[in-house]
């Protein structure tokens, strides 16, 4: 993409080279208006292609209605943008960059070689041909002047290799995520700039995350257990969860262990309720059943049977097939009088208490909650107190699980934002 010289005065900025902000362009140069693009880092697309390493997994291919609900209380403000471009679009669209995409077993949608690599390049690709401009180390600090001051263009200030610079937008976008993965530049250094702004900004807080457990005595792992059991899985177990609101949560899957306490998957899929159950209570208690595959009676009768000299772990695992990270567990968390006593033990394969006591940092979260409210925008994600300013993205208050529902949603923000600027410009 061309990095030439900037004029004073340009249409449309967007500050954020991740999937919204680069939707957005894409959206704009269909409309006629080639955008500018500024990014703090020095490529594009840093947070979209580590997000990428393990299978870029783009949507989900289940019913529409269910999809939105994944939004929580969000549901009904980007059930809106993904009323207008939501799966089955994503598809068309990758497909369109000639990258296809092919549904995993878990319902999934990846793009067909499993890398963010082909896709990203593809599409800045034709973000060039479109016009569109990138500036990388562009790292944007604030405003020039107060909204009350803007005067038809929003004053933009950007510290660069070269120094300082202001540059004025007749609209601007920002897309500068959350915090999470600092690393890959976002930081949330922009909350402070929102806040003098007077955007009200919802914390940011981790989502998609993993949680350091409380332990038996409330210390958290045994150096012993956390030494010798961090990173081992569990597969093929249920979650079970009920806040102290009523919510109910339960799912099949696996997650693993960590030497603070527990990541993974399943623990991603639950994070939101345990997490918002930890800021209630100081603590959220899972259930966990090691052999759902199994009723309790049968699991009754197994544990039931005769041992001899065989320890707790043998019997186990040659009556249950269980592994030494199940046994290492159990020791973890259950008191030695119950380990004893066989209708408690069963009881506790088919119900393992799991502690937490916070959810581990934001900077390790995959995504976040939190950002600017949206009741301070408007249908377009323009800010109410300062138009001509919108917002797309992670940096929006909503969250949402993994497993394609977060690069939908940040897609769709991207093609609402990119409507209401081209309707400023008069080009909608």
């Amino acid at each position: 993409m061309s990095t030439e010289t900037l004029p004073e005065r340009i249409d449309a900025a967007i500050i954020g080279a991740g999937p919204a902000g680069l939707m957005a362009a894409e959206k704009l140069a269909a409309a006629g208006i080639a955008a500018h693009i500024f990014d703090t880092m020095p490529t594009a697309g840093r947070k979209f292609m580590v997000a990428g390493q393990g299978g870029l997994n783009v949507t989900h291919t289940e019913p529409f209605a269910q999809f939105c609900t994944r939004y929580g209380v969000r549901a009904p403000q980007v059930t809106q943008w993904l009323q207008e471009f939501g799966p089955q679009q994503v598809c068309d669209w990758s497909a369109g960059l000639g990258v296809p995409t092919m549904i995993g077993s878990s319902g999934r949608v990846f793009t067909h070689d499993m890398r963010a690599a082909p896709l990203l390049r593809a599409w800045l690709q034709r973000l060039h041909t479109q016009g569109a401009r990138l500036h990388t180390r562009w790292r944007w600090t604030g405003f020039g002047a107060p909204p009350s001051e803007w005067k038809e263009a929003v004053p933009l200030v950007f510290a660069t290799p070269d120094g300082e610079v202001q540059v004025h937008a007749r609209c601007a976008l920002l897309a500068l995520g959350g915090a999470s993965w600092p690393r890959v530049g976002t930081d949330g250094a922009w909350v402070p700039v929102m806040e003098q702004l007077g955007v009200p900004v919802a914390p940011l807080r981790p989502a998609n995350c993993g949680f350091d457990a409380a332990g038996r005595e409330g210390k958290g792992w045994t150096p012993f257990f956390a030494e010798h059991f961090a990173g081992a899985p569990l597969k093929n177990v249920v979650l079970r969860f009920t806040d102290s609101l009523g919510t109910q949560f339960e799912r099949k899957g696996e997650f693993v262990i960590t030497g603070s306490g527990v990541g993974g998957g399943l623990i991603y899929a639950a994070s939101a309720l345990l997490r918002d159950e930890i800021e209630r209570s100081g603590r959220a208690t899972f259930q966990l059943d090691l052999l759902p595959d199994r009723s309790a009676e049968q699991v009754l009768d197994e544990v039931q049977r005769p041992r001899g000299r065989r320890s707790l772990s043998t019997h186990l695992k040659s009556r249950l097939a269980l592994q030494g990270v199940h046994t290492a567990l159990l020791h973890e968390v259950l008191p030695p009088e119950t380990l004893k006593d066989a209708p408690k033990l069963a009881a506790a394969l088919k119900a393992l208490p799991i502690a937490l006591s916070r959810p581990r940092p934001l900077a390790e979260a995959i995504s976040c909650a939190g950002g600017v409210r949206l009741e301070a925008l408007d249908d377009a994600l323009q800010c109410r107190c300062a138009p001509g300013l919108f917002f797309a993205g992670e940096m929006l208050d909503w969250e949402a699980p993994t497993g394609g529902y977060l690069l939908t949603a940040c897609f769709a923000s991207g093609v609402r934002a990119a409507r209401g600027m081209a309707q400023r410009l008069g080009k909608g």
